[in-house]
């Protein structure tokens, strides 16, 4: 069986529609009465609000979008892929279809998916597109796994599957004597870097989480 290892870097909406309807839905504290005040706030904090709320969209499937992927199989190489999303959808999709087969060499595709909170964000987020995108993924990859079937190895919840003691990747690697990933880079920070032009500097980013948490599996498996 082939072990693939992956993370997904996404972005908030760029939907006008949707960031409108965002707009539209944010309101003045409740505790503001006077039409000046209600006024001061439209005009001094209102934008910082609507921005925050279209951030947060990077973080559900249902707007936000896939900007790069990367991966690995067993001892291979890191790979990403990058750019618009269907793309990288359809490039990584290909590319499971040919790792899954890897280990056994038959037409049979057979894997178990590593990473970082991947059950509960990156296969979530990873399905959300693909439904959106009406792009099919491959049936090995385990959408709908749970924590104790095999399928999956999630680094923060096999770590501690309390969620209220969740773990981060970079504290994690640090516990575990592993270079992080971390720098002045990180999650928060993809959209800013994206929007920049920077997106070299995002897909390393990437690829250093992929490597970092395939060292974390090791450790966490052998130990």
């Amino acid at each position: 069986m082939a072990t693939i290892y992956f993370d997904i870097e996404t972005l908030p909406t760029a939907n006008a529609e949707v960031i409108a309807e965002i707009s539209a839905g944010i309101r003045p504290p409740g505790n503001l009465k006077k039409a000046e005040t209600i006024e001061a706030w439209e005009r001094d904090e209102k934008p910082a609000a609507i921005l925050e709320a279209v951030k947060k969209t990077g973080l559900d499937g249902t707007f936000g979008r896939i900007c790069c992927i990367g991966y690995a199989v067993d001892d291979e190489p890191v790979e990403a892929v990058w750019g618009d999303e269907a793309d990288v959808l359809s490039r990584f999709f290909d590319w499971i279809e040919k790792a899954a087969r890897i280990s056994d060499y038959t037409e049979r595709q057979s894997a178990s998916f590593v990473g970082h909170n991947i059950l509960s964000f990156d296969l979530r987020f990873l399905w959300q597109r693909s439904v959106v995108s009406g792009i099919r993924p491959p049936s090995c990859i385990p959408f709908n796994a749970k924590p104790w079937d095999g399928k999956v190895f999630d680094t923060m919840t096999a770590w501690n599957p309390a969620r209220e003691k969740s773990v981060s990747l970079d504290k994690l690697c640090r516990a575990l004597g592993i270079p992080s990933p971390k720098g002045d880079l990180d999650g928060s920070k993809v959209a800013e870097y994206w929007q920049a032009g920077r997106q070299n500097e995002v897909v390393a980013y990437c690829m250093a989480d992929v490597e970092a948490v395939r060292q974390c599996h090791k450790r966490m498996m052998f130990a």
